[in-house]
């Protein structure tokens, strides 16, 4: 006896009862894999987008909201700090390096980041074209941006005021391409980069009305935020308290940041993980009622199955197996739904060029979901199979 292909045929003689065991088992899973996969991919952008900074000094204001505005470039930053006060923290013994952060304008909704050549050595970035900055009003694309607008070297643009598309646009400061970056898989790829004096060069140009005004404003710069990396680990006991409690700036550590929110996500998904645990609690009840119903409807097959000779723990395993059909068709459709779920999210959020990426993606997590849906299909059949291994053939043929 085949019983793996016995087990087939007897799945689908009962077609509808197959389909929504199936689909049941399905759902269950797939809002595991969504979660896993959501999961995943979060923790995977904190921790390429967040590698090698230490801590992000800026205005006062919310410690999340400086992280993900100036290093997820998520959000819009609490404000501007003096360039003197960033200046003055490249002093510090505890600092080994600063990098300035200028934000402001945008083309076409992607942002122009004033900042120093090493904030693209921070990634390990690489020019797939042209090279980096030499000079002011020269930019450097992310490989998302280049290859979204179509720009290329020597092209020129004007940003727009504000973090979003529809700003006034800087016609009379004229950007020039230089350089395009190779893809990193992180943030760079959807900025703009520029040099720090960009920043300041479009904003005194379209402000001041004289040479004295502008002389005002070279005195008064500012940065947006600086993002610092320590000389040593011991720094981050005392340099953020000594930066919140003695300079008009704060400081915000991005690990602990990032904990926070994804304490904050977590009670979310907390009701998702609830959800898929009924789905599943119920789907394992479905399959039991079906396996026990075709028990009782199969009392002639498996007489004569008897009869012919084939052993109680055959039978039993006959039962098992099309208990291991269905999990492993429920595994597949909720690899599959949970995929769909997942390109869904990013594509009606617009998530795919910022903290999550489309297409498909297979982390080591997942296979918890196949493990899990053929533990449910098979305790859900242990009864059943153990009640057609203790039945006798007598009372078989006798309840025909």
């Amino acid at each position: 006896m085949n019983t793996p292909g016995l087990a087939w045929r007897y799945l689908w003689s009962r077609p509808l009862s197959a389909v929504l065991n199936v689909l049941l088992l399905a759902l269950g899973l797939a809002s595991i894999t969504f979660l896993l996969l959501v999961a995943n991919q979060v923790e995977r952008a904190f921790n390429r987008d967040l590698a090698g900074i230490d801590v992000v000094v800026g205005a006062k204001g919310s410690p999340m909201q400086l992280i993900l505005s100036g290093v997820l470039h998520l959000d819009v930053p609490p404000g501007n700090v003096p360039l003197s006060a960033v200046n003055a923290l490249k002093t510090n013994p505890l600092v080994a390096e600063v990098i300035p952060i200028s934000l402001g304008d945008n083309f076409q909704g992607y942002r122009i980041v004033g900042t120093s050549l090493a904030y693209p050595q921070l990634y390990a970035a690489t020019l797939a074209q042209g090279s980096m900055w030499d000079a002011p009003m020269q930019v450097v694309l992310g490989a998302t941006v280049a290859r979204t607008l179509g720009l290329g070297l020597g092209q020129t643009f004007a940003g727009s005021h504000g973090l979003a598309g529809g700003g006034h646009a800087h016609g009379d400061s004229a950007y020039t391409v230089v350089g395009v970056l190779a893809p990193v898989g992180g943030v760079l790829d959807r900025l703009i980069l520029t040099d720090t004096a960009s920043v300041w060069k479009v904003h005194e140009d379209y402000t001041a009305e004289d040479a004295q005004d502008r002389a005002a404003m070279e005195e008064e710069r500012e940065v947006t935020m600086a993002l610092v990396r320590y000389r040593t680990p011991l720094a981050a006991i005392s340099f953020p308290r000594w930066v919140n409690a003695s300079t008009e700036m704060q400081a915000a550590a991005p690990a602990l940041e990032v904990t926070r929110l994804l304490h904050m996500l977590g009670l979310g998904t907390d009701v998702l993980r609830a959800f898929a645990g009924l789905l599943l609690l119920t789907a394992g009840l479905g399959v039991f009622i079906a396996l026990w119903s075709a028990v009782r409807e199969r009392r002639g097959d498996l007489a004569l199955l008897r009869m012919l000779g084939v052993p109680p723990a055959r039978i039993a395993l006959l039962l098992l197996a099309e208990a291991l059909w269905l999990g492993v068709l429920a595994s597949a459709a909720g690899l599959l739904l949970g995929q769909l779920f997942m390109a869904a999210l990013v594509y009606f959020l617009g998530l795919g060029s910022a903290l999550l990426t489309g297409g498909l993606q297979w982390p080591a997590a997942l296979a918890v979901v196949p493990t899990l849906a053929l533990a449910v299909s098979l305790t859900a059949a242990l009864l059943p199979a153990w009640g057609a291994y203790r039945s006798d053939v007598l009372q078989l043929l006798q309840t025909r």
